[in-house]
C-alpha cells in the first residue's frame, strides 16, 4: 500500500490540499499521513488535539487509513513534510497553493519552494477551487 503526505494548515488551500489528497487515496487505495500545522494565520482557536482529532475522524468519515500528526521541530512544516515524505512507501505529496500575483509567481512561499524542490516523491500543489 503507498502513501500519500498531505502538509495540512486549516486555511482554504489547506483544506483543498487535504480533500484532493483523500480523494486520491480512495481512487488508489492509498494511507494518508496528514502533517498538520496550527492554525497560527487564523482565527479559530483550536489545540492540537482537537485539531487531531477532528482530522482524524475526517480520515475515518472518508473511509481513508492513515495518522495526523503535528509537525514539531525548528525548521517548521517543510522539514516535517520532507521527513514524512521520505519513507519507501510514500508514492505523493499534496500541499495548498495560494493563487499568486503575476510578481508573486515569480517567488513561491518558502514552504511550497523547499517542498517542490526537495521532495524526492511527485509534489501535487492544489489551489483553491474558484
Amino acid at each position: 500500500m503507498s502513501t500519500i503526505v498531505a502538509g495540512y494548515v486549516p486555511t482554504p488551500e489547506g483544506e483543498a490540499a487535504l480533500a484532493w489528497a483523500l480523494a486520491q487515496a480512495k481512487r488508489d487505495g492509498s494511507r494518508v499521513v496528514v502533517v498538520a500545522t496550527p492554525g497560527a494565520d487564523t482565527d479559530e482557536a483550536i489545540s492540537e488535539e482537537q485539531q487531531i482529532d477532528a482530522l482524524e475522524s475526517r480520515l475515518a468519515e472518508e473511509g481513508v487509513t492513515g495518522e495526523v500528526v503535528h509537525f514539531r521541530g525548528a525548521g517548521g512544516a517543510a522539514d516535517s513534510i520532507l521527513d514524512h515524505a521520505k519513507a519507501d512507501d510514500v508514492s505523493l505529496v499534496v500541499i495548498g497553493q495560494r493563487r499568486r500575483s503575476p510578481v508573486g509567481k515569480l517567488v513561491l512561499g518558502s514552504t511550497s519552494q523547499r517542498i517542490l524542490l526537495e521532495a524526492d516523491a511527485p509534489v501535487v500543489a492544489v489551489k483553491v477551487p474558484h
